[in-house]
């Protein structure tokens, strides 16, 4: 047997022993998953219904939902004209009380569109007619999107005002995704702490970026300039309600973050697919927590899944140490381990549902009303 073994086949198993509580089989309050794509995503072979998950049926996923104590899922693929009638009609209509769809925008046309800000406001309001309760921004935009001249569209960009002045008019929550981690903006070499997860996916790494501030420079902008461009956003439009996808798109920097929901009251954050960051700096994320527990959504973005859900409970409800943040074996993020947050049953319950509830607008249902649940 050789003494080397390469990097990709080392799956090193912790000896360490300590107390542990496990995975909750149920949260303790009915949960509202603020972010997930029922649209696009296909269930992992550990799931309890595993394949194309579009093309299930939505029953299927009702009960997956009640199994982990799920009440309702917001969708984030509804996108705009049939495709989000479509989507409505599959999810929202005959389940009003269990999804909510987010519109999006049209994006391929920024290129070729001059007044695209105008005309994403005007199709905003035909999908706000149609019953999209929100809109998802994906991270193309600053990263990727050009106008027709070649130049970068900046997040605050301001021919994009009148979209977001309307989503304020209209009362519809933003839900935007901001650049992505940071090591994805830094070198590919021995420093980064994400190297295996971006061989995997090269198409994530967003190096190198920009040698020139001109807009029409090649390359990426670098993640401060995006997340700069993004805090000016945020005070622009302080009608409008953005909620900051994976921890306020800055899952390594709870500081930063935690400044602008101090400057901004129209800020929100969700949890999605940040427990492996958050959660490798439990004393720091318990506190941002518990200081901003009115603020934090629960959300995924990852395919319905009981054992997910049930990780996610783990990390929120219990004070284990030292487990996984995935359920396969193969590293994701990077090669660490996270540790439970033992929040208090009050801050749980408003990240869980109530928050939701009052920046989605979901009302409760009658058996809530009552007290059965």
């Amino acid at each position: 047997m050789s003494d080397e073994i390469s990097l990709r086949d080392s799956m090193p198993r912790p000896t360490l022993r300590v107390a542990t509580q496990g995975a909750p089989e149920a949260p303790r309050y009915p949960v509202i998953d603020a972010h997930n794509h029922l649209g696009t995503m296909t269930w992992g072979s550990l799931g309890a219904i595993s394949g194309d998950w579009p093309k299930r049926p939505v029953s299927e996923l009702i009960e997956v939902m009640d199994e982990a104590g799920v009440q309702a899922i917001v969708d984030l693929d509804g996108g705009w004209g049939d495709r989000l009638r479509s989507e409505i009609a599959r999810y929202q209509a005959p389940y009003p009380d269990r999804f909510l769809v987010f519109a999006g925008v049209d994006a391929a046309n920024f290129g070729s569109d001059p007044g695209f800000g105008e005309t994403e406001a005007h199709r905003l309001r035909a999908s706000a007619a149609a019953g999209a309760r929100g809109l998802k921004i994906w991270k193309t935009l600053g990263l990727e999107l050009r106008d027709r001249r070649g130049h970068l569209i900046g997040v605050d960009d301001e021919r994009l005002d009148p979209l977001w002045m309307t989503a304020g008019a209209l009362g519809l929550p933003v839900l935007i995704h901001i650049a992505d981690p940071v090591a994805f903006f830094q070198p590919l070499d021995d420093h980064n702490e994400r190297y295996e997860q971006l061989v995997r996916h090269p198409d994530w790494h967003f190096f190198p970026t920009r040698t020139s501030a001109h807009p029409a420079a090649p390359g990426f902008p670098s993640f401060l300039e995006l997340i700069e461009q993004f805090a000016n956003l945020l005070t622009r439009h302080p009608q409008t309600t953005f909620i900051g996808a994976h921890v306020g798109c800055y899952a390594e920097d709870l500081a930063w973050v935690g400044d602008m929901l101090d400057a901004c009251p129209n800020f929100y954050v969700d949890i999605s697919a940040r427990i492996n960051e958050i959660g490798r700096a439990p004393y720091t994320a318990r506190e941002f927590f518990i200081r901003y527990q009115n603020r934090i959504l629960f959300g995924t973005d990852a395919a319905p899944r009981v054992d997910v859900y049930r990780l996610y409970y783990r990390f929120l409800e219990t004070r284990d140490e030292y487990f996984s943040y995935s359920l396969e074996e193969s590293p994701g993020a990077g090669r660490w381990q996270i540790y439970g947050l033992g929040l208090p049953d009050d801050v749980i319950k408003k990240v869980y549902a109530e928050n939701a509830r009052r920046v989605l607008g979901i009302a409760r249902t009658p058996a809530e009303s009552t007290g059965a649940l």
